[in-house]
């Protein structure tokens, strides 16, 4: 569905990526962790076109990927990003329908509407509340809500327990697994790297701009060096 091939990215003088190779195949969840610093954002601002890397292809489902942020949303991917950026002076409902804003399938749009209320009970109880005023739990719900409202094929989440409390933790990702079972294919950035790779199909390690290892997450999740460098107090 997804391939990144030799992509290189610079800020300024520094080299974030270096030749990085990634696939990710329809249905899976895939995770790619990494300290912090290791390039992981960087790479999902690549794919989104955010940052423009200086050289590398980008495909999805055997095309090209455009350099533009707002048609590679209007290809079916969408990235809640890191911290959550919700519009924190609009309501709940307001910020779930900016997720929608390039779409015109109005019915389409309520059924989806529906769907992220079913997944995300909490926003409904509060729709007309200003998204500045809710828990960073509910904001983390808010933003995954505002990302399945452009009813993505691919999501690309960053960082979706950060500063999260250990049962929200647990709440979120539960949620991912629930949002991969809509047939939705996801692409997950996460520091806790025990968690991530509990639910992942495929997952790569990212550490100073460079893959240092890709495999089956299950196969990962046993391999003691791994464990003792990403996973100390991940569990």
């Amino acid at each position: 569905m997804l391939k990144v091939e030799n992509l290189n990215v610079y800020y300024g003088g520094i080299h974030a990526l270096r030749g990085i190779d990634i696939e990710v195949q329809e249905g899976q969840i895939v995770s790619i962790i990494g300290s912090n610093g290791a390039g992981k954002s960087t790479l999902l601002n690549a794919i989104t076109g955010i940052v423009k890397p200086k050289e590398g292809l980008i495909t999805y489902k055997g095309n090209e990927i455009p350099r533009t942020p707002h048609k590679i949303v209007k290809l079916g991917i969408c990235q809640v990003p890191e911290g959550r950026l919700i519009f924190a002076n609009l309501t709940v409902k307001d910020n779930l329908m900016m997720g929608a804003y390039l779409r015109n399938d109005k019915k389409k749009i309520e059924e989806d509407l529906e769907k992220v209320y079913q997944l995300f009970p909490r926003l409904l109880e509060r729709i007309n509340q200003m998204a500045g005023t809710l828990s960073g739990g509910e904001q983390q719900m808010l933003a995954m809500g505002r990302g399945l409202m452009s009813n993505p094929d691919l999501i690309l989440l960053d960082e979706p327990s950060l500063g999260l409390a250990p049962l929200l933790v647990r709440t979120i990702f539960e949620i991912i697994e629930d949002i991969k079972k809509m047939n939705k294919t996801i692409l997950l950035v996460e520091q806790n790297a025990y968690k991530a790779l509990s639910i992942a199909d495929k997952a790569y390690i990212l550490e100073q701009g460079v893959i240092k290892k890709e495999g089956i997450a299950e196969e990962i999740l046993q391999d003691k060096s791994i464990l003792e460098a990403y996973l100390g107090k991940a569990h």
